[in-house]
């Protein structure tokens, strides 16, 4: 049998490079931050990591986790109602729910799985989940895995989120479920008016502020912060894997019921691994930080608003963004892998975006903007993307 399967992958392997959709990995060979090293030696700029802060190699941070394997060992091997839960995850929950204004938090290995374990143990066939069409595989995935009646609004479109919440009168329990920030565009969902929406029509609402924490906001405290709604949604999801030390483990934070009931029936909080305690060391330490000092989330702002004006002035097709992402519109798949390679023979680090990650005819190069990058890395990329840009004719 595996004769005929092997047959089969190959051909669709061969289907996809043809195509130019095939995905190769560089590798790296130093820690991440804003110039590193790949395989050949050569250093570059990285300019597509989602190091937001530019935590990623933090002294303090990698501190709190070697003394955390000092103090409380390198692994758990349990999950958490077993023996899996220490002292450092209940305070880590705890800085979370301080740091978004809610109520409780529960960990997970990475916010797929977070997104993964939500909607299932809360919601069944009597409900419905109205969900942006833009929204992250994860949430798609959990939704498909829950029984709910599902409802899909185009990205951002209030009219026709509106639409939806008319026909999901329906049903018993209605949740509206938006990414903060959507990860291939940076723009940022209305939260503003999706509270409104909410309200008048009787409905919940789940944010997925992976891309919008420690970024969006006057203090990082993602899209709440920025309409002045903190502590106003039942339900937000996240990630320490991006702005927060960029290492693994996601959460759900939010009403304490609802925290509750997932900490019983949510099967990859019950079945998975507890966080290691360095990780977990590492994100307390983070968040203090965070409360401390604004410096890094203010370098972010004013370094996001400089590049993109500098490559909308050189004549890019750029998204509006609200965010720290900045997508350079090349719409052709195979255009995207050549810019980003001749990107690299510059100097610069970045990654063509294409189907299945983003739709046919919408490739591009997901710039992703750093505290850690200086005015120097800002100028040398924007130079780059320039000469590139004006060599294969895309300005």
């Amino acid at each position: 049998m595996y004769q005929d399967f092997k047959s089969h992958l190959q051909a669709e392997l061969a289907s996809i490079e043809e195509a130019g959709l095939f995905k190769n990995e560089r590798i790296i060979i130093t820690p991440q931050g804003a110039a590193i090293r790949v395989s050949d030696g050569k250093e570059v700029l990285n300019f597509c990591a989602n190091n937001y802060l530019g935590l990623s190699n933090s002294p303090a941070l990698k501190e709190a986790a070697k003394n955390a394997i000092d103090s409380h060992g390198y692994g758990m091997s349990s999950v958490r109602f077993i023996c899996g839960t220490q002292d450092l995850h209940k305070q880590l929950e705890a800085a979370i729910a301080k740091f978004f204004g809610t109520e409780d938090t529960i960990l997970y290995a990475a916010c797929f799985d977070a997104n993964g374990g939500l909607f299932e143990p809360l919601l069944t066939a009597e409900d419905a989940i109205i969900s942006d069409s833009l929204n992250h595989a994860s949430i798609i995935d959990g939704v498909r895995l829950c029984k709910a009646v599902r409802y899909r609004y185009a990205n951002a479109d209030m009219a026709d989120l509106e639409e939806q919440l008319k026909k999901a009168q329906a049903q018993r329990f209605r949740l509206i479920v938006t990414d903060g920030v959507f990860s291939m565009d940076g723009n940022v969902a209305p939260m503003d008016k999706i509270y409104e929406l909410a309200n008048k029509y009787n409905a919940m609402v789940m944010i997925d502020e992976s891309h919008s924490a420690g970024v969006v906001g006057e203090t990082g405290r993602g899209v709440t912060e920025l309409f002045n709604l903190r502590g106003k949604f039942e339900i937000i999801t996240g990630t320490l894997g991006k702005a927060f030390g960029g290492a693994i483990g996601g959460f759900t934070t939010g009403k304490k019921e609802i925290i509750a009931m997932l900490r019983q029936r949510s099967r990859p909080y019950l079945f998975s691994n507890s966080i290691p305690p360095m990780v977990a060391a590492a994100g307390i330490k983070m968040f203090e930080m965070i409360d401390e000092t604004n410096d890094l989330q203010d370098k972010l702002h004013e370094n996001t608003k400089y590049f993109v004006s500098k490559m909308i002035a050189a004549g890019f097709d750029i998204k509006p963004t609200e965010s720290a992402i900045c997508a350079v519109m090349l719409y052709d798949a195979k255009l995207s892998q050549d810019v980003a390679n001749k990107l690299l023979d510059e100097g610069i680090y970045v990654t063509g975006f294409y189907y299945p990650v983003v739709p046919k005819g919408e490739a591009r190069i997901r710039v992703q903007i750093s505290a850690a990058h200086e005015k120097e890395h800002l100028d040398k990329c924007i130079a780059a993307f320039t000469k590139v840009g004006k060599e294969l004719g895309v300005i």
